[in-house]
């Protein structure tokens, strides 16, 4: 390969934000929230909200289960991004289940 590039001709598929919506509802659904307006919900507490923001995903997630939480915030604009909230999301209800 001449001047070292990474260049394999092809780039991933532009991030779709109202697709990838679509599939991170899913995937919370999934998970066992109960979907309520803008966000889900664990036990009757919102624990994540989504916004389409342009080309992007904004999600606020609750740090504790709390009736009014404190947020924190994450901009999704890849499929990469989408999966770590996916994680995150797992790795905190875990949490919340074994502070009962």
């Amino acid at each position: 390969m001449s001047g070292g590039s990474d260049d394999w001709g092809f780039a991933p598929p532009p991030f779709d934000s109202e697709t990838a919506l679509v599939h991170l509802q899913r995937s919370l659904r999934d998970l066992g929230l109960a979907a309520r307006g803008p966000g889900f919900e664990l036990r009757g507490k919102t624990v994540v909200e989504l916004a389409v923001d342009g080309a992007a995903i904004v999600a606020r997630l609750a740090r504790r289960l709390a009736t009014t939480p404190e947020w924190d915030r994450q901009r999704i604009t890849s499929a990469a991004d989408q999966r770590k909230l996916v994680d995150e999301v797992k790795r905190r209800l875990e949490r919340w289940q074994r502070e009962d």
